[in-house]
Parts: structure tokens; C-alpha cells; sequence
């Protein structure tokens, strides 16, 4: 792993973003086969998230992919109000409990790595990967990307619709690039983390009777609109130069 990193971040980002993909892909038959829905997306999960820390942790690299506070006050970022606006918003259908106690332990624990697994990837490795020659391509491909692969939710065993997979495409690439602003700007992904983490873990109790195309479109927007409008007010009031921790290599 170190010397694939060293030789190039980049490179090592996608790597395991694509060891990532496959595995959750993966995860869906293997759970079923089972009988514990989302077993082994926890499994999984867990894994690759001990796995990405301790490289992290063990390289020196913690302040490089954000994890640690900000420096920034929390008030310059109104106390992340709007990531509780959207961390809450799945719930605007109501509250259900859709799985067996055992598979809903599993599926917490499962959304509980994936928000760290797909913050550190995509907002720490590859954005930092990419920003070391141009930060606006880098917050671009940080952003689509990250929607882009929400689209594995249509042929990975998840038996979701269309018409949801595209409000969460579109959903996840704006929530991705405030993300990345707020990561940018602020130099902490903590944040980030835990608003992804608790948006995940609050879908798997989200009500999905009587939820319409047209609830569905309608919570999509409303959750598209506070993303960006919140990123494009921290673009307006927060300092340009971004709070990121300077490698070597951003000398």
C-alpha cells in the first residue's frame, strides 16, 4: 500500500475506491445468501475502514485528509446548521423500522464506515490527489464522481428504482461538492464524516410508504438547494485561502 501511495496518490486513490465499489457490490448477494441483510456490507465496511485509518494513522497523514478540527470557528461555518438540515431531511417521510434488529445492527455499522470510507476517499485522497494542480477540477471531480458512483445502487442487489437512484445521483454530487468546500475551506473533514455517517445511518429508517415520484423529487430538491446554498455562502464569507494542511509536495 505505502509504496503504491508514494509512487502516486492519485493512483492510489482510485484503487481503492475501486476495491471499495466491488466489495459493497458484492456485499448485497452475499448478505442474502446469508439470511442478514447487510452483514456483509458491515464486514466489509469495517474492514476497509480499519484498513485506510491505520495507513493513515501509521504514515503521519491524519492532518493531510482532514482529520482532525478545524481551525476555523464553528461559527464562520453557523455552527453546521444546514448539515443537521440535511442529516434529518431523509426523515421528512416519517420514521419506520424496515429490517429485523440483527440486519439493522448490521446496516448501522455498515453506514457508519461508509461515511468515513467515502469522505476520506473522495474528499481527502482524491481531491488532495488532484488539487495540487488545479483546485477547481479537483472539486469538480471530487463532487461528480462521488454522485456518479451512486449509480451502482441500480445493478448491485439493492432493487432501487430509477427515478431514486437519479435523485440521489443528483443529491450526492451536490452534497459532495459542499463537502468539499467545507473540507477546503475549513481544512477538517470531521465534519463531513459525521453529517455523511448520520445521513446514511437515518436512511435506514426512513418511511418509504406513501413515497411518491413526486415527494421524492420534491425532498430531493429541497435537500439540492440547502447544499448549495450553504457551499455558496461559505464560498462567499470565508477567507480564499483554503485551511488545508501544506504537504511537502504543496510547497
Amino acid at each position: 500500500m505505502k509504496r503504491l501511495y508514494e509512487k502516486s496518490e492519485q493512483t492510489f486513490a482510485l484503487v481503492f475506491i475501486a476495491i471499495y465499489c466491488v466489495s459493497q457490490s458484492l456485499a448485497n448477494p452475499l448478505s442474502r445468501a446469508v439470511g442478514v441483510e447487510g452483514s456483509f456490507q458491515a464486514v466489509f465496511s469495517i474492514a476497509l475502514t480499519a484498513l485506510l485509518f491505520f495507513f493513515i494513522k501509521n504514515n503521519g497523514l491524519l492532518e493531510r485528509y482532514g482529520l482532525y478540527r478545524s481551525s476555523v470557528p464553528a461559527r464562520k461555518f453557523f455552527w453546521y446548521l444546514p448539515l443537521v438540515l440535511l442529516a434529518v431531511g431523509s426523515l421528512w417521510n416519517g420514521a419506520a423500522m424496515k429490517f429485523p434488529l440483527v440486519d439493522t445492527v448490521c446496516y448501522l455499522c455498515s453506514m457508519l464506515c461508509v461515511g468515513f470510507l467515502e469522505e476520506v476517499l473522495f474528499r481527502g485522497l482524491l481531491f488532495k490527489a488532484m488539487a495540487r494542480d488545479n483546485v477547481k477540477s479537483a472539486v469538480i471531480v471530487s463532487s461528480v464522481t462521488f454522485g456518479l458512483g451512486h449509480l451502482l445502487n441500480l445493478v448491485n442487489g439493492r432493487g432501487m428504482g430509477l427515478a431514486a437512484n437519479l435523485c440521489q445521483v443528483f443529491g450526492a454530487i451536490a452534497i459532495g461538492f459542499l463537502f468539499v468546500i467545507i473540507f477546503y475551506l475549513g481544512g477538517s473533514l470531521l465534519p463531513c464524516i459525521f453529517t455523511h455517517s448520520a445521513i446514511n445511518m437515518i436512511g435506514v429508517f426512513v418511511n418509504e410508504a406513501g413515497l411518491t415520484v413526486e415527494k421524492l423529487v420534491a425532498f430531493s430538491l429541497i435537500r439540492l438547494l440547502i447544499a448549495v446554498a450553504y457551499a455558496a455562502i461559505l464560498i462567499k464569507t470565508l477567507p480564499k485561502k483554503p485551511c488545508l494542511k501544506a504537504n511537502a509536495d504543496e510547497k
